[in-house]
Parts: C-alpha cells; sequence; structure tokens
C-alpha cells in the first residue's frame, strides 16, 4: 500500500480490473489491456474505456452520457481529453454497466485492421 502522503499516480489493482470487466460482460467481449502501467478496456474489439488510479473512464459519447446521466468527467491520466467518470458505487449494477458500455462502443468507430508485416525487403 502507498503512503497517504505520497503524490502521484497510484496504478490499479488487478481485482479491480477483473470486478469491472466482469461487470462490462453482458455488453459482449469485454477484455482488459495493460497500458502505462494502467488498463484500457475493450468491447468486441472497440476501445471504450480506462482504469487509472483506481477510477473507471468512459469515452465520452452522446449515446453514453445518456445511458450515464448526471455523472463529472475526468481525465484518466495528464493531457487526456475528458472522460465520463463513472464512480465506483454504480459499479454493482451490471446491467447499468454493459449497457453504457455496449451504446459506447457502438458510436465509436471500429477499430483499424492491423497491418501485417512483411518478411524481409
Amino acid at each position: 500500500m502507498i503512503p497517504a502522503e505520497t503524490e502521484g499516480p497510484v496504478g490499479s489493482s488487478q481485482g479491480i480490473v477483473d470486478y469491472i470487466v466482469e461487470q462490462m460482460a453482458g455488453a459482449g467481449a469485454i477484455s482488459a489491456r495493460r497500458m502505462f502501467g494502467e488498463h484500457g478496456l475493450y468491447c468486441d474489439g472497440v476501445f471504450v474505456a480506462l482504469v487509472c488510479d483506481e477510477q473507471l473512464f468512459v469515452k465520452p459519447t452522446e449515446a453514453g452520457r445518456r445511458i450515464a446521466g448526471d455523472v463529472p468527467e475526468g481525465r484518466p491520466y495528464p493531457g487526456a481529453k475528458p472522460h465520463l467518470l463513472i464512480p465506483s458505487e454504480r459499479w454493482d449494477d451490471a446491467d447499468g454497466l454493459a449497457a453504457l458500455v455496449r451504446v459506447t462502443a457502438a458510436s465509436l468507430p471500429a477499430p483499424a485492421p492491423r497491418r501485417v508485416r512483411g518478411r524481409g525487403a
């Protein structure tokens, strides 16, 4: 545990990430990938959210805002665009979280196909 007087990012425990992924499962194929010491969350291959410093940040979309309702915005890391900051007390609502993630993923562009690197020149 990091002492309270320590400044800077805390990071997110794997247990928190696993719980959020489990709660979002009704939205589709949910996966988490480590990114810069934190976690990016994907729904059916679409990047939809971040878990940073034990907080859930969902990419803002109009459809997502309608489902999320009155939630604050926050920046998951310095220089990031504002995201919907979903309070931890709402993580237990699996159906609500799944609905938010489902509409967010549907509102975002599909991931670009990965380029296959050729061998040699």
